[in-house]
């Protein structure tokens, strides 16, 4: 019983993965104890690796997801259009990351397991014309596509992408609070990548009303 317990659990995983799914402690706590446990990493990344896909890691190997174990042309194409989704992505998604950080007087930006409370957050958006500027200008983004001139209806669906696009989960669907996934550690390594082989200088252009750099 255990072992077929073992099975399920396992296909379960690597249907996330190879759906493109982050999985770390908030969004899949029991996929993500799986995947630390060296038998179930290794029976998955050997399953993976029969249609050239492999475990790959973010955050310091606290964020599982799928990548190529072996990169051919069909592979890099593949690749390079997702890359060129998160870079149209960035800019929308720095100006949010930088914006939370400065209306919640953080000294550092969201990581993982950070609680964002949407509430508390708006109250002081809006009592604070230039943040209110800065909402309205990446809520404008394609990424977000929102028309409205109202901060409430601005940050509801700024906040639901997210929740679509795997940055922010939404643990209760009674309350305003949210939590910052792994998906966003994966985002400071590719910022991080872009910045380092492209000389972009996005650190320095992401950093906040304290100072404190981005990533």
């Amino acid at each position: 019983m255990t072992d077929a317990i073992s099975l399920v659990g396992q296909g379960a995983l690597i249907e996330r993965l190879l759906r493109g799914e982050f999985i770390c402690r908030v969004t899949d706590e029991d996929g993500w104890r799986a995947l630390k446990e060296p038998g179930m990493r290794a029976r998955v990344e050997s399953y993976l690796n029969q249609i050239n896909r492999t475990v790959a890691t973010a955050g310091e190997g606290e964020v599982f997801f799928c990548g190529y174990a072996q990169l051919g042309e069909a592979e890099r194409k593949v690749i390079s259009s997702q890359f060129k989704d998160i870079c149209q992505a960035l800019i929308p998604l720095v100006e949010w990351l930088v914006l939370v950080q400065e209306a919640s007087g953080q000294d550092a930006p969201l990581t993982e397991g950070a609680p964002v409370r949407l509430t508390e957050l708006q109250s002081r958006i809006e009592d604070t014309p230039a943040f209110r500027e800065q909402l309205a200008k990446l809520s404008q983004y394609r990424l977000f596509g929102s028309t409205s001139n109202n901060v409430d209806a601005q940050m509801k669906l700024v906040f639901k992408r997210l929740v679509e696009l795997g940055y922010l989960t939404r643990p209760n669907a009674e309350k305003q609070i949210y939590i910052a996934t792994g998906k966003l550690d994966y985002l400071y390594e590719v910022i991080r990548f872009i910045d380092e082989t492209e000389g972009l200088g996005l650190e320095a252009q992401a950093e906040t009303a304290t100072q404190r750099e981005l990533i």
